[in-house]
Parts: structure tokens; sequence; C-alpha cells
């Protein structure tokens, strides 16, 4: 009998939420942004204003808290 596999739904977060800052860069990128600024200050004062809604970039970052992503990036890091 084999064993049941046992899965941590945070990594699999984890990973949604990388893929999900990766894909708001190449958009604030493709729209002539700075990203890095862009998002920092989305994650400091929480104003989504900070992040374009072209191509939905504005909802597919706004899906995760700013402490789970910002927990992600230092993450990312400190590897």
């Amino acid at each position: 009998m084999e064993r049941t596999k046992i899965y941590r739904t945070d990594k699999f977060q984890d990973v949604l939420i990388e893929d999900t800052i990766r894909e708001v860069i190449s958009i604030l990128e493709e729209r002539g942004y700075n990203p890095i600024n862009q998002i920092v200050g989305y994650l400091m004062s929480g104003d989504p204003g900070y992040i374009s809604s072209h191509k939905e970039a504005r909802n597919k970052i706004m899906q995760f808290d700013r402490t789970d992503i910002l927990e992600v990036l230092v993450k990312n890091f400190i590897k």
C-alpha cells in the first residue's frame, strides 16, 4: 500500500505569489514604470494606485495579502 503524500499549501501559495510578482513586474516594465518603486510603494502604503491596472496587474497583486508578499520576497532574498 502506498503512503499518502502530504503537501504543504504554504509552498503552493509562495509559488503563486512569486509567479504573480514576476508577471506584475513584466507588466509594469511594459508600461514604462520602474517595477521596484511601484511595488515598494504599494507594499508600504497599501495604495493599489501604485500598480497599473493594465492587463489586470492590480487585481493580480491584490489577491494576496501584502504581508504574505513581503514574506515571500524576504524568503527568496535569504535563500
